[in-house]
């Protein structure tokens, strides 16, 4: 698949929905860290593996060379399951929890480079939580633009100056769209210049000169449309997959038993996947419990999506 949506919700128990415009993915986790989310990323794999990919990882996260050289050098570059992987970094004396963290979370992404666990050119689509910040990470416009909306202005002019800037986001989020359905090199450069005319722009209003030059900090994601057209400007389509976990937890709270999630995180995946095909949910039901299988398989399905969509 060429882009994916992650995001955690719930209080009791955080919910991964992983997912794009033919699939939906549910998993209730104890924690939201990325160590958390590189791990349900790997599809099932449990080692965990030092290879270029896992080095250059540790090192991008600055990694210091004593803990980098002991990982370079290590004879052995599998590891079959987390208790291996913590005993040998005790035995190469990994106290700190930064370093533990840094190390597990790049021989995570060597699982998942190893295996081919995911698409190479996948690129995340997020709010801007910092745990999906791997791999090609793009950010959501509605989210982006929501630190700019919430801000209200003490006066005239401020108000001003904010409704000015909210109109400027908004048209350039139009031409964005239509970049999308006609991408150009020579526009590129143009949509690049303006984003830029927006976000440096400097007001009467400090809170909102703070907001856009946050924005600014963040142009390669929230560009990442003029690289990749494919990329969805926002994921309002995650939103609505994750809002029936919403429902739930404030009608009747969360499941009782480990079971009882597994169960409603299968279902949903079922259900959501489902609909995004064009199955009715109940159909697929009585289809599979009748063992009639007159409906293709879920992978065959969306195989058969790929290649019939554009490009």
């Amino acid at each position: 698949m060429d882009d994916t949506f992650v995001r955690h919700q719930g209080k009791n128990g955080y919910c991964t929905h992983i997912g794009n415009e033919i699939f939906a993915w549910f998993e209730t986790s104890d924690c939201k860290s990325r160590i958390n989310f590189l791990g349900m990323l790997r599809a099932g794999n449990k080692d965990y593996v030092l290879n270029p990919t896992a080095l250059d990882y540790m090192k991008t996260q600055k990694l210091p060379k004593v803990q980098m050289a002991l990982l370079t050098g290590c004879k052995k570059t599998i590891f079959e399951d987390y208790t291996e992987w913590k005993a040998a970094l005790e035995s190469m004396s990994f106290t700190k929890k930064r370093h533990i963290r840094i190390a597990t979370e790049g021989a995570l992404l060597g699982s998942i480079q190893e295996h081919g666990s995911i698409n190479p050119d996948l690129v995340i689509l997020s709010d801007d939580a910092g745990q999906f910040d791997v791999l090609s990470h793009a950010l959501c416009w509605i989210h982006t633009e929501r630190s700019i909306n919430k801000l209200v202005g003490s006066n005239d002019a401020q108000r001003e100056a904010l409704a000015k800037i909210r109109t400027q986001i908004w048209e350039f989020y139009a031409e964005l769209k239509a970049y999308k359905q006609s991408p150009g090199h020579e526009k590129t450069a143009e949509l690049q210049e303006r984003f830029d005319q927006i976000f440096t722009t400097h007001t009467c209003y400090e809170a909102l000169n703070h907001a856009l030059k946050r924005i600014h900090k963040n142009k390669p994601e929230i560009l990442m449309v003029l690289e990749r057209p494919d990329v969805p400007l926002h994921n309002n389509a995650s939103e609505t997959d994750i809002r029936e976990y919403v429902k739930k937890r404030k009608i009747s709270g969360s499941t009782r038993s480990d079971l009882g999630r597994r169960c409603r995180d299968t279902f949903t995946s079922l259900k959501k996947t489902c609909r995004k095909l064009g199955i009715g949910f109940w159909q697929y039901l009585e289809d599979r419990i009748s063992r009639k299988n007159s409906i293709p398989s879920l992978p065959d399905l969306m195989r058969l999506r790929v290649r019939e969509s554009p490009g």
